[in-house]
């Protein structure tokens, strides 16, 4: 990770976070008085939850944050941890502001990172039309469960740092457009070739992307494809393959939705 990135990546946490975050105890919505701050929160969490730390070690008096040797501590972690490590912060920091995804994406961009954050995941997807598609595949599908879970599923498994599972991530692409055809037709045990015709009928599909969508299908599902459990050993998947079925599948995800 080049120095001009980690610095701004720690600037965007000083900034959304350290410094935003109120260090005095606040009351919540009936008046109660809150256990901690909500800068105290944000340690309390990252020790427990990120360092996996024992409590006693973190530094607060009386619900609050208490001088600086928790701010001190994480700023020499940052700056000496590898990348995956900073990335895996940047990531478990993200929820604690709203627009801290958004800020990151800006510096990503700027320093020619080729991760960016999406649905709260740092991924290795340096496109902006890539990362709008894919997230608004997910926002989009909203009231189809099955198909954000499969499509959250795929993000995940694809931008797992330490141990990505590329071949898995392809079927949950997948089946999250076979999810979506099966709830356009109400029919759980229909194929998504199937499907497609059926959806077909009513929804006028170019032949060329109905067929398209139907070789991926039978790429995946075919007896050397990557569902086949016997072969899947003898199948070799790499990052460029896998990073295209998720944005193709989230393509297609809003292209049908945009149809019903």
């Amino acid at each position: 990770m080049r120095s001009e990135l980690r610095n701004s990546l720690w600037t965007v946490v000083v900034e959304t976070i350290l410094e935003f975050r109120s260090n005095e105890i606040g009351y919540d919505n009936y008046g109660r008085k809150e256990s901690y701050s909500k800068l105290a929160e944000y340690f309390r969490e990252l020790w427990i939850l990120f360092f996996k730390l024992p409590i006693d070690n973190l530094s607060m008096s009386y619900g609050c944050v208490y001088g600086n040797q928790p701010i001190n501590f994480v700023r020499e972690w940052f700056f000496k941890a590898g990348w995956g490590e900073v990335f895996d912060f940047i990531e478990f920091s993200s929820s604690y502001h709203e627009a801290f995804p958004e800020i990151c994406n800006n510096f990503l961009k700027k320093e020619l990172s080729a991760y960016r954050f999406v649905d709260g995941v740092l991924v290795e997807i340096n496109s902006k039309e890539e990362v709008i598609e894919i997230q608004n595949a997910i926002d989009n599908a909203d009231k189809f469960k099955p198909v954000k879970t499969h499509l959250q599923t795929a993000l995940k498994l694809l931008s797992d740092r330490k141990n990505p599972d590329y071949r898995n991530s392809i079927k949950e692409s997948i089946s999250a457009v076979e999810s979506l055809s099966k709830i356009i037709i109400k029919d759980e045990k229909t194929t998504l070739g199937q499907a497609l015709k059926e959806i077909e009928k009513k929804h006028q599909i170019p032949n060329s992307l109905k067929s398209a969508f139907s070789a991926l299908y039978g790429y995946t599902s075919d007896e050397g494809g990557i569902r086949h459990s016997l072969l899947e050993n003898n199948v070799k998947v790499d990052l460029e393959e896998t990073r295209f079925m998720l944005i193709a599948c989230s393509a297609f995800v809003n292209y049908l939705i945009s149809k019903i």
